[in-house]
């Protein structure tokens, strides 16, 4: 059985998860087979490889993320996505 894998990040950047930053997460947890999400606070998960479901977390500075990853590179997934947010996505 495949166990999850799992990390909190709160998103520094002032402009929060916009567009672009929901791009480029997209765009990281792509290059992993794992099934990569994120989860704002206790709402429902969104598929973190979708640009659009990541635009729907509404995730403002400040909101705390949960990254979380099931496969044979979850734990690369959700370091390298996990890395990316607390970055502030080079906007800071």
């Amino acid at each position: 059985m495949t166990q999850w894998r799992e990390r909190q990040v709160e998103v520094p950047n002032p402009q929060g998860v916009h567009a672009r930053p929901a791009h480029l997460i997209a765009e990281v947890a792509n290059r992993f087979a794992s099934d990569v999400s994120i989860r704002r606070g206790a709402e429902k998960p969104v598929n973190a490889k979708s640009t659009i479901q990541l635009l729907t977390l509404i995730a403002e500075k400040g909101s705390a993320l949960t990254v979380r990853a099931c496969g044979a590179d979850a734990e690369a997934a959700v370091a390298a996505v996990a890395d990316l947010v607390a970055s502030g996505f080079d906007e800071m």
